[in-house]
């Protein structure tokens, strides 16, 4: 699932109305799982200059890269936080923990051949999913464009249940940005 869609998703779930704090727990928890691919795919592009083909056909998919991911994709880690934050009594601890959790369960569902080992440090073993959100092999093309639907229910879920208007702005802004990505995706799958 591309990232904007994690964090409209987020905020349908667990986002609360005039509670800054916790709709910001949201969006940070929707967007954790995902900062490792940002920083290692960001230096890599821009910063030593691998070429994209490299980058995502053969360093995403190798061990050390994988290692990374299999950290802050760790249902067993995020389940963890959740655990403490509860005990803790932080909401927006605990907001951040689900709306982390509701990333991993999507990806979980939603990656085939890229999925991460999600029961670090216990196991290795990764889910390979028969669909997926990008993989045209796997009913991309059917996927991606529901998945631009969710979001925008979602979205307009999130902006009739939220008045702040910078939920509202956030919620428009990553539709546009999952419109995008689906317009990507096209492109790349045809």
């Amino acid at each position: 699932m591309n990232t904007p869609a994690h964090l409209v998703l987020g905020l349908a779930f667990f986002g609360r109305r005039g509670r800054p704090r916790v709709n910001l727990g949201v969006l940070a928890g929707g967007l954790a799982p995902d900062l490792s691919l940002f920083a290692l795919t960001g230096v890599s592009l821009f910063v030593l200059e691998i070429p994209a083909d490299r980058v995502f056909g053969t360093l995403y998919y190798s061990d050390g890269w994988q290692a990374v991911f299999a950290v802050d994709n760790s249902f067993l880690l995020w389940g963890a936080g959740l655990a403490v934050a509860f005990w803790r009594g932080a909401l927006p601890w605990i907001s951040f923990a689900l709306s982390g959790l509701l990333h991993l369960l999507a990806d979980f569902l939603l990656h085939g051949r890229d999925a991460r080992a999600q029961f670090w440090p216990l196991s290795d073993w990764k889910f390979s999913s028969p669909v997926s959100y990008w993989d045209p092999s796997r009913y991309a093309g059917i996927v991606a464009p529901l998945e631009v639907g969710v979001v925008l229910l979602a979205a307009l879920f999130v902006f009739w249940r939220h008045g702040a208007l910078w939920v509202r702005v956030t919620a428009v802004a990553l539709c546009l940005a999952e419109v995008a990505s689906l317009r990507h995706w096209l492109h790349f799958m045809s």
